[in-house]
């Protein structure tokens, strides 16, 4: 039985050196067919660049949610909103495989229990660091906090810039993408939603009504 999982280890062994072989040989391969040498001296490190880049920017499916929050879970008697806002995010295009990227605003209503603050960005970098579309990656995000915080309600905000419609298509270089999930109280009470959203537009910490 040992010799047989001996074998198995090496074999998924070879088939992930064969898969990271096979991408840089596809970004060859459309380097090609777009109509360039991909033996110039500018693109002989391309696909090996190109790998490297798309598998950090895709990190996220190898991410686990359980993992990442290890021991950040803390009891605390605490009923006010929480909330971390202009949360940077750059993601890729499921549909085009062009970056978009903007900012997330996460608001949740604490159950005794809260999360570290640092853990929220890292969340919506799990999410936002695989292929994506900006309707699906808000709601991840909400039901992520919701299924391991269970708060009395969660809400996000996704402001982005797709560069499927700023490089190709209508080509509007001013068009900003907004998305919100509410969950529990932040979708049935409409005094907390209005503080959230009131709250995630003021210009920074201090700043007045």
């Amino acid at each position: 039985m040992a010799m047989k999982r001996r074998g198995g280890v090496r074999q998924r062994q070879r088939g992930q050196g064969a898969a990271e072989g096979d991408l840089k040989d596809l970004v060859t391969r459309m380097l090609i067919q777009l109509g360039e040498n991909p033996k110039r001296n500018g693109l002989l490190k391309t696909p090996e660049r190109v790998e490297k880049a798309l598998r950090f920017m895709t990190q996220g499916y190898k991410q686990n949610l359980d993992h990442l929050l290890n021991e950040a879970l803390f009891p605390l008697e605490y009923d006010e909103m929480v909330i971390v806002k202009d949360i940077d995010f750059f993601s890729l295009c499921e549909h085009h495989l062009l970056p978009f990227f903007g900012r997330c605003h996460v608001g949740y209503l604490p159950r005794k229990k809260v999360v570290g603050l640092s853990k929220i960005p890292r969340i919506v970098d799990m999410f936002s660091r695989r292929l994506q579309v900006q309707e699906r990656l808000t709601v991840q995000i909400a039901e992520a906090i919701q299924e391991k915080l269970h708060p009395e309600g969660v809400g996000v905000v996704v402001e982005a810039r797709h560069l499927c419609m700023m490089m190709r298509g209508v080509e509007k270089q001013n068009t900003l993408a907004v998305t919100s999930s509410m969950l529990g109280a932040f979708r049935t009470q409409q005094q907390t939603r209005v503080e959230f959203l009131k709250l995630i537009r003021r210009g920074g910490a201090g700043d007045p009504d």
